[in-house]
């Protein structure tokens, strides 16, 4: 044997150890990850590993408790959980904690999974809330879901009195449909009711076509486990 078959003869074995070794990563991580539900369950996510349920338990506990860029920082871990998350956030939107069932909302809609509108769509909403900064939340979150039945709520709250509601409608509508319209939450009033006019028109114009209203119908793929 040649000194050039015999590096061809070692890299073809150093490759097939290499794919076998991939192969049972990936299998370990098939079984880490398992879709398998009981038979007895209705909910139609992936069920979490039993330390992926501990640890979603646990922060759900801890969300009243956190404030601020923690706050934030909780959001983006139960988003990143995606699925195995859902039941427990989807509850957690129940909460009569406004700034609670507003940070589930929050990380629902983060997830961008379209799968999620009519599971939000069919939970009881307080008559209270329909006019409130929790209805405003809840709109954002199904817009970013890709509801664009939510789209008038959020153009109404380009004209609240309050930047912070304006600015996050505002951040809503774009991310949607990748308009501005020059609407700027810090703008005088007369500035911003122009944009408005602007958003109006344009929702008006498109407010019948079926395919803006409906959600995407294909399935995101599958979150990672981040313990």
């Amino acid at each position: 044997m040649t000194t050039q078959d015999y590096t061809r003869t070692l890299r073809a074995q150093l490759f097939g150890i290499a794919l076998a070794i991939g192969v049972t990563l990936l299998s370990g991580c098939a079984s880490t990850h398992s879709a398998v539900k009981s038979s007895g369950s209705e909910d139609p996510w992936i069920a979490p590993t039993p330390v992926l349920r501990q640890r979603i338990e646990d922060e759900a506990a801890r969300m009243p408790w956190t404030h601020g860029i923690e706050r934030v920082d909780l959001i983006h871990w139960f988003a990143k959980v995606g699925e195995p998350a859902y039941p427990t956030l989807l509850q957690m939107v129940l909460d009569p904690r406004p700034d609670v069932a507003g940070a589930a909302l929050a990380a629902l809609g983060a997830t961008r999974d379209s799968r999620l509108v009519e599971h939000l769509r069919a939970l009881p909403w307080p008559a209270e809330d329909q006019g409130g900064d929790l209805a405003l939340e809840r709109a954002r979150t199904l817009l970013r879901l890709g509801d664009w039945r939510m789209m008038p709520r959020l153009i109404a709250g380009l004209s609240d009195e309050r930047l912070m509601t304006r600015a996050l409608c505002a951040q809503a509508l774009e991310e949607a449909t990748h308009e501005r319209f020059d609407f700027d939450p810090r703008a005088d009033t007369e500035q911003r009711a122009a944009s408005i006019a602007k958003w109006e028109a344009w929702w008006k114009a498109r407010s019948n076509d079926a395919l803006l209203k409906e959600p995407p119908k294909a399935p995101p793929a599958r979150r990672a486990d981040p313990e």
